[in-house]
């Protein structure tokens, strides 16, 4: 079904509105195109990269080089672009796609590939004159040119507007020479081009520049980085010393880099929690086979209830990973669609689409990012001593999942953009946050519009959820206003009541459009990881509204709080955890795979 033809909410929404599930795009959705595409990625991966999967462990750079040429040559470097640039004109969901099973075998790949088309493709794409796009687009899209971009220096790191590189405008106008040091450069090792951002004088905001990798133009590269995880991905510093760059190669507007920056970043959360979805499958799918095949006390550890728990985690947080990430990018979609149909360009409509949805772009990225980290840490128990040893895949995994938490904003910044987001789209006056907070606080409620027998207390727990997160913003914006940015601990936790709705609610959709196309008793396993996700959720909902209760509500009150939350997530039949967490482990192991 074409995204157009949804009733889809404007980014944040969700927190303020019941989304219906057959508004909701799911991996279910997939066209035949995207569904080959899909199949083509995963044949080419299985191939091309996976045979090679410990080679990437030996900080083998070339290796990267010509995965990342093969992807070329397939066309997935330019997924997103018109074909007048060289692209495949795919929308933002094959984009998606395309993000996710690329990324799935080595972090290394996953690394050069989303920097490449995301953070230093997608600049001059969305920022570029026609000029700029016809000159390197092309060769960016085919693998001829690889890209790369220089934001983060030793000073400027979560603070990206702070950046000390500076570039000087020539006395006849005619280029500007940039000098300067970046740091934790991607790709550095082998790109033809850089986005750089300087500041030209004293603006306020930093500029973005095309700059070409020459050696002889006053850039220098520093040693390969040694790192924690991705080995064979290029990390160096690069320096600039008074390096020419043609006016012509001012990217965007003067003083608009930050702006460029952010959208980039916008784009790269998003993408980057696509790009942990089929780590998280792999990592599954290996420690199933593992787990299958590894005999003690005379039978497959796969029969013992300890390391079903642990596959039955892995695959819930999975499946609502994949559920939240491809309505997010249908989401995208649609609005991309809604500002094209009202003449705006592709490229303008592009960036405000995904601008739209920033919040939950953060959302994505801070949830999927930990639960790969998990997924793996819970696979390398399953392999035991082997899975500490370099010679298992699931230990790289556990390493290049890593720096999933820490690049495109670390998530501890984005916990914090997450509210930030929300209460500036409520201070514009585009979310009506007061409205339904004064519902709460009166015990004014709406009947669900969603109905579903089997998963009922599911479907009252995700609204609940939402109301729990909107008392708890409301009284700490009583007590703090506008101070309420400064309260950091408040802020991490309420962003978590916002994740697990968000989560939790497109699991919850997902499962019960699946039912209605279907049974269910075709969607057995499902239903048992929404019950066993939103269940989970519950708990963190727990956790996290007693932390700030306890923090911002006085003593008096806490008791008539404490009892407003409680009686919202409570559930009129509690569910067996343990027998939801062997089913769902029963079918996994009788697969050997992740198969939802």
């Amino acid at each position: 079904m074409p995204t157009k033809d949804k009733i889809k909410l404007n980014g944040g929404e969700f927190i303020l509105k019941e989304s219906l599930s057959n508004d909701i795009f799911t991996p279910e959705d997939f066209s035949d195109e995207q569904k080959m595409m899909k199949e083509t990625i995963i044949d080419f991966m299985d191939r091309e990269i996976w045979p090679d999967k410990m080679k990437y462990e030996e900080k083998d750079y070339d290796l990267t080089v010509q995965a990342m040429k093969k992807i070329g040559e397939l066309g997935l470097l330019g997924v997103s672009l018109e074909d007048k640039y060289g692209g495949m004109g795919m929308d933002f969901v094959s984009t998606m796609l395309a993000v996710d099973y690329v990324s799935g075998v080595t972090g290394s790949v996953a690394t050069a590939y989303g920097a490449h088309t995301g953070i230093a493709i997608l600049p001059i794409y969305l920022f570029g004159n026609e000029d700029q796009k016809q000159k390197y687009l092309p060769k960016l899209a085919s693998g001829e040119w690889f890209g790369s971009y220089c934001l983060t220096e030793p000073t400027a790191g979560s603070d990206a507007n702070s950046g000390k590189t500076k570039a000087v405008l020539s006395d006849d106008g005619s280029h500007y020479k940039i000098s300067g040091q970046k740091m934790w450069i991607s790709n550095a090792g082998f790109a033809d081009i850089f986005i750089v951002f300087a500041r030209i004088e004293n603006d306020k905001n930093i500029t973005g520049f095309i700059v070409p990798n020459d050696s002889n133009n006053g850039i220098k590269l520093g040693e390969e980085e040694k790192k924690l995880g991705i080995h064979s991905s290029s990390t160096r510093q690069v320096f600039f010393t008074e390096t020419k760059v043609p006016t012509e190669n001012l990217l965007g507007e003067r003083n608009g880099g930050f702006k460029i920056a952010m959208n980039a970043l916008n784009v790269g959360r998003i993408k980057l929690g696509a790009g942990n979805l089929d780590g998280q499958r792999r990592s599954i799918s290996i420690s199933t086979d593992y787990a299958n095949n590894r005999i003690q006390f005379k039978q497959p550890i796969s029969n013992f209830g300890a390391i079903k728990e642990k596959l039955a985690s892995m695959a819930t947080s999975c499946y609502a990973g994949e559920s939240a990430c491809y309505r997010a990018a249908s989401d995208v979609q649609s609005k991309i669609d809604e500002f094209e149909s009202n003449g705006m360009s592709k490229q303008e409509s592009e960036l405000k689409g995904v601008e739209e949805f920033a919040l939950e772009c953060s959302i994505l990225k801070v949830a999927i990012s930990e639960d790969m980290q998990i997924c793996a840490d819970e696979g390398i128990q399953i392999f035991g001593g082997m899975g500490f040893s370099a010679e298992a895949p699931i230990e790289s995994a556990w390493r290049d999942a890593r720096i999933g938490r820490i690049y495109e904003g670390t998530n501890e910044i984005n916990r914090m953009l997450i509210i930030g987001m929300l209460l500036k789209k409520a201070m514009k006056g585009s979310l009506d946050i007061m409205t339904p907070y004064q519902d709460i606080i009166n015990n004014k409620s709406l009947e669900n519009e969603e109905k579903s027998d089997i998963l009922n207390d599911e479907i009252n727990l995700v609204e609940n959820f939402k109301k729990v997160f909107l008392l708890l913003l409301g009284k700490a914006f009583e007590k703090y206003g506008a101070e309420i940015d400064k309260n950091q601990q408040i802020l991490l936790s309420l962003s978590d009541l916002a994740i697990e709705a968000y989560l939790s609610e497109s699991t919850l959709k997902r499962t019960i459009k699946n039912i209605k196309r279907s049974s269910e008793k075709d969607q057995t396993d499902q239903i048992n990881m929404t019950k066993l996700y939103i269940y989970e959720a519950s708990q963190i909902v727990q956790k996290k509204s007693s932390d700030v209760i306890n923090s911002i509500i006085d003593l008096k009150d806490q008791a008539d709080i404490y009892l407003s939350v409680n009686d919202k997530i409570k559930y009129s039949k509690n569910p067996n955890i343990f027998d939801l967490k062997t089913k769902i482990a029963d079918k996994i192991i009788s697969e050997n795979k992740y198969c939802f």
